[in-house]
């Protein structure tokens, strides 16, 4: 099985409000993935298992491993709205089938934990042709903003911009938890966002900002954009 020790991947990093902001997921949706709920049934109250298993029940933060979670269930939820239920029995297959208690983030997911958790969801909720095709595609397209380690496990998460300066720079920001504590920096040299807005807010021209830290005007824009998206989520 593979080892999930206290190493920065799995180390309490993320409030649930930060990380609701770096996803664009409602925090009480976070939140529910987090800790459960109950929800009503034609034969009473029933309640799902939380999808997300934090590293230290005692602290509300997530891990960089949570991040990537919750990233990958936002897609199942919001785009093919399965059922929370029917996400945690699929996620309990998953997890049987690649030994291992956070199958979404592994390497295996990307080739061949796709087919094999769609398959498993049509069984549960019997999926259309057309929509086992669209949830293929959606996964694997989302699953492109994910690098591994050696290992094969998730270290570094590309957040989705809702605008970028051009296209194919839809990867200037990135969080790794091996940089700046996992905090959001622009991909290659570091700099944490939110130091260049406070320069920007502070008065400083993006051409002076892009200057001081190394960068390109358009590695400035984006990060100008990430931090007004989750200002205003």
């Amino acid at each position: 099985m593979v080892k999930w020790d206290d190493d920065i991947y799995n180390t309490p990093a993320y409030s649930v409000t930060d990380a609701a902001r770096y996803l664009r997921i409602p925090v009480v949706t976070l939140r529910s993935w987090l800790k459960g709920r109950s929800y009503a049934t034609q034969i009473g109250q029933q309640a799902f298992e939380p999808l997300i298993q934090r590293p230290d029940l005692a602290l509300p933060q997530l891990s960089f491993t949570n991040l990537v979670e919750a990233h990958v269930l936002r897609i199942i939820r919001e785009t093919h709205q399965v059922k929370l239920d029917k996400v945690r029995h699929a996620l309990d297959y998953m997890s049987q089938q690649f030994d291992t208690a956070h199958p979404l983030v592994m390497r295996r997911f990307q080739t061949d934990g796709v087919d094999l958790f769609v398959d498993q969801v049509d069984r549960l909720v019997n999926v259309s042709r057309s929509g086992q095709l669209a949830m293929r595609e959606t996964l694997k397209h989302l699953l492109t903003r994910i690098e591994w380690n050696a290992e094969g496990i998730a270290n570094r998460f590309f957040p989705i911009i809702e605008w970028v300066p051009e296209p194919g720079t839809d990867k200037i920001i990135f969080l790794d938890p091996s940089i700046r504590f996992g905090k959001p920096v622009i991909a290659g040299q570091g700099v944490p966002t939110a130091a260049i807005v406070s320069l920007i807010d502070a008065g400083d021209s993006i051409d002076d900002v892009a200057e001081e830290f190394d960068c390109s005007p358009e590695q400035i824009k984006a990060a100008i954009q990430f931090e007004a998206q989750n200002r205003a989520a």
